[in-house]
């Protein structure tokens, strides 16, 4: 059953595909929130036409929410107040990370909720010695205040690996609207997908990827499945990724165009290339090569580069680029010039600067 709280337009464009870009933190010199920089990059997401943003979640950083830098509710609310400022005419999906044990993920759905998000990305990450049950009730809970996009994160980035059968009982709680598949894993994210294929609500709940790895291959594939007798079909609609953190506008032209190729009786081999070449350059921004040390700090490195970003600051000063990273980034810049988006930057930053 559709979820009330989301209006009808957008949960159409929800289950249509969004491009979700998962939103940067823009620190100074002195690792202060920019806040300028922070409204900047807000705006560019929705000029270059992303469906929504995530804030609050991996790539802005969770120390966000540590004593003494208490960002949490600031970066929230500056998003936000940029999304009702632009008066968009079209259905935009405000999605708030929401993470920690129930009482924390709890106060975090309600600040969202207070502020207008019309979603939460629950992290089942940094509780790894919950049980599968606990985590469950745990989302019970929290879809009570606010809707739920599951997420699955990859393990070597502070998630865990979680059964069919979890993904079988999550997809049957009321208020679970999408789950963002990012396990990097073939094996588990299928074990999502023919979870939600199985589950009564199948038709309730939209997949977007996070997989940035595999990236086309995910918003290509009709997966099928027999249920019932039946053959049931789903696809990744969308994306939610920090790769599309950086080259939006690009981004957003891909998932369109592939929306219209799904159309095809038959899919043209150079979307595979398009999805190497996609992967190459998500290796540089996420540093897979040193255990994604260099991810966030990646993702700095281009936006500094269009000018959107003072610098690479992170909260915490030993997340900095990796040895080699910055010449890989350099790399992919040369190789596929096509993927970038820095005209369509360069044309409104100053615009986009202004208080």
């Amino acid at each position: 059953m559709k979820d009330s709280r989301l209006s009808p337009a957008l949960y159409a464009a929800l289950h249509d595909g969004l491009a979700i870009p998962a939103h940067p933190l823009a620190l100074d010199s002195s690792r202060r929130l920019d806040e300028r920089r922070q409204r900047a990059l807000t705006r560019y997401y929705i000029d270059a036409g992303a469906g929504g943003i995530a804030v609050a979640v991996h790539s802005t950083q969770f120390e966000i929410r540590n004593p003494g830098v208490d960002l949490l509710e600031p970066v929230l609310r500056l998003a936000a107040e940029e999304v009702q400022r632009a008066g968009l005419g079209r259905p935009f999906l405000k999605v708030a990370g929401i993470c920690g044990p129930t009482e924390q993920a709890i106060h975090e759905a309600k600040l969202a909720a207070r502020l207008g998000y019309e979603a939460g990305l629950l992290s089942m990450g940094a509780l790894q010695d919950w049980s599968e049950e606990e985590l469950l009730e745990r989302t019970r809970k929290v879809v009570e205040i606010i809707p739920v996009f599951g997420f699955y994160l990859q393990p070597s980035v502070g998630g865990r690996r979680l059964s069919y059968e979890f993904w079988r009982a999550f997809a049957e709680i009321e208020g679970v609207i999408a789950i963002k598949l990012a396990p990097f894993n073939r094996y588990q994210s299928w074990d999502v997908i023919r979870a939600v294929m199985e589950s009564s609500r199948r038709d309730d709940i939209a997949l977007y990827t996070g997989n940035d790895d595999n990236i086309v291959a995910d918003l290509l594939t009709t997966y099928r499945y027999p249920v019932d007798g039946e053959i049931v079909e789903k696809q990744i609609v969308g994306g939610l990724l920090g790769h599309w953190a950086v080259w939006t506008k690009k981004a957003v032209d891909l998932l369109d165009s592939i929306k219209n190729v799904r159309k095809s009786p038959a899919i043209d081999s150079k979307w595979l290339s398009l999805g190497a070449e996609i992967t190459d350059s998500n290796a540089a921004f996420f540093d897979p090569a040193h255990s994604f040390h260099g991810c966030i700090p990646g993702i700095h490195e281009v936006l500094r580069h269009q000018g959107l970003l003072e610098g690479r600051y992170c909260l915490n000063v030993d997340e900095e680029l990796s040895p080699g990273q910055q010449e890989e980034i350099d790399r992919v810049y040369r190789a596929y010039p096509h993927l970038n988006d820095d005209q369509f930057v360069a044309a409104n930053l100053n615009r986009w600067l202004q208080s």
